[in-house]
């Protein structure tokens, strides 16, 4: 059902999508565009953004309603947010950051010129001032940078009675609130009261004999990725966020979770293949040219290694042609083991579920795993190299390669992030082409190293 839901939901963002594309290539399209656009949401129009090429995007952009700028540069990626400011004056940027609060804010900040924010900090109320002031001070991958300062809390002394009559004195409840955070007269967190105890609980009971004391909760400094975690694992909507005096300060919500978890596995998909950062569809030819070069270049390096590991062996390859033509075989299959490893692992790490005694243990199961998957495949490739050539030594030398290179891409796949994690590194940059690099070498020189042993 829920598969159903989300390709649903794709194609009304496709469609929506070419309706706009066709309003942009008529020659009267402000009025009826206008009219599309109004009627979409924000996160609809910032899908939509971010699949236009520049000129288109900003002609759609200038149709926008000036209220609901903040809003979309909220929700466009960061390359293409960078594209859309780039084209307002201060006086736009000031009215679109003025609509936001100010956790809202502090998302888009640091994409902001400085003299902007401090247009857009001198207009806030002290209250929100101080907020932002907060919001900005919390390191990135933090919880007190995902947390949102809306929530609703009511004192541990009241009826439930009280509590309902103050819920319906306000115009609405923030967006995800399942449960209302119970405080003392100072605002320190003693439990939460979830809605549904709330709604079926007799209304003359005090809160404090209804609450939750053990509640979930979370501190500003702990990481999003540990209450990510804590979200899937216990199933949670909303959390509260305390300072180190246990006073409530905000709270952490599903959305901004999913929001970050989102964004966290496209930067590790990008890092993986060498991007340093995510990159606009649409970009300039020099700006992507700044984004790729670094591992591309690294790249030419190793791939240079690889061909001079080929060349150490011009004098068999000449001698056995054959071998020209089963060596990408051994190199390609040794990549795609270490790839898969190297995948795995990275997972793990950032799930914390590696620590650093098990790194053994982990390199035991993989070689093990590498072994039993180098005879079975090698065996198979040893007999169709028998098959297609006719000789049984180049069969044996075909599986024997087979399994030194897939064990030799489980170290490898291994080895990388441990040690990229060991020095501080992100080990999921760069780690397809590391990987990469080290079988196309190890795989040439083995296969081609032991046919010159027993062949040639």
């Amino acid at each position: 059902m829920a598969e159903a839901l989300a390709r649903l939901e794709v194609d009304d963002l496709q469609q929506s999508l070419r309706e706009i594309q066709v309003l942009l290539a008529k020659p009267e399209r402000s009025s009826a565009l206008r009219a599309r656009l109004d009627a979409l949401h924000a996160a609809d129009i910032a899908y939509i953004l971010e699949a236009l090429p520049l000129e288109e995007r900003l002609a759609v952009w200038n149709l926008v309603k000036a209220d609901r700028d903040g809003e979309i540069l909220l929700e466009v990626s960061e390359a293409v947010r960078e594209s859309l400011i780039a084209s307002m004056d201060s006086a736009e940027l000031v009215a679109a950051a003025e609509t936001l609060q100010a956790d809202e804010l502090a998302d888009i900040a640091a994409d902001l010129p400085p003299a902007v924010m401090e247009d857009v900090v001198q207009s806030l109320p002290a209250q929100e001032r101080e907020r932002l002031r907060a919001a900005l001070s919390y390191p990135e991958g933090s919880v007190g940078s995902l947390m949102d300062f809306d929530h609703v809390a009511v004192r541990e002394d009241v009826t439930l009675e009280a509590a309902t009559r103050f819920l319906r004195r306000l115009d609405e409840l923030p967006d995800h609130t399942d449960q209302l955070f119970v405080v003392d007269r100072v605002q320190r967190l003693k439990g939460s009261l979830p809605l549904a105890r709330l709604i079926v609980s007799d209304l003359h009971l005090g809160v404090a004999g209804v609450m939750v004391r053990d509640s979930m909760k979370f501190y500003a400094q702990d990481s999003a990725e540990d209450a990510a975690s804590a979200f899937e694992r216990y199933d949670l909507v909303s959390a509260p966020v305390v300072d180190a005096n246990d006073t409530l300060i905000g709270r952490l919500t599903v959305n901004a979770l999913v929001d970050y978890i989102r964004q966290r596995n496209a930067e590790s998909r990008l890092a993986e293949a060498g991007l340093r950062e995510e990159e606009d569809v649409f970009a300039p030819v020099l700006e992507s040219f700044k984004n790729r070069w670094a591992w591309l270049a690294i790249n030419l390096v190793t791939a240079f290694i690889a061909s001079r590991v080929i060349g150490l062996f011009e004098g068999s390859i000449e001698r056995l042609v054959a071998l020209a033509a089963l060596m990408p075989i051994v190199a390609g299959v040794g990549g795609n083991s270490g790839n898969q490893t190297i995948t795995m692992i990275v997972r793990a790490l950032a799930l914390g579920q590696i620590q650093g005694g098990y790194w053994r243990a982990l390199l035991r199961k993989e070689i093990g795993l590498a072994l039993l998957n180098g005879v079975i495949w090698g065996c198979l490739l040893g007999a169709v190299a028998y098959t297609l050539y006719g000789n049984v030594a180049l069969g044996g030398v075909m599986a024997l390669a087979m399994v030194l290179t897939l064990v030799l891409a489980a170290v490898m796949g291994v080895a990388i992030p441990w040690l990229r994690s060991r020095f501080g590194r992100d080990p999921a940059v760069g780690s397809s082409v590391l990987i990469t690099a080290c079988t196309d070498s190890g795989g040439f020189f083995i296969f081609l190293g032991l046919a010159t042993l027993f062949l040639v």
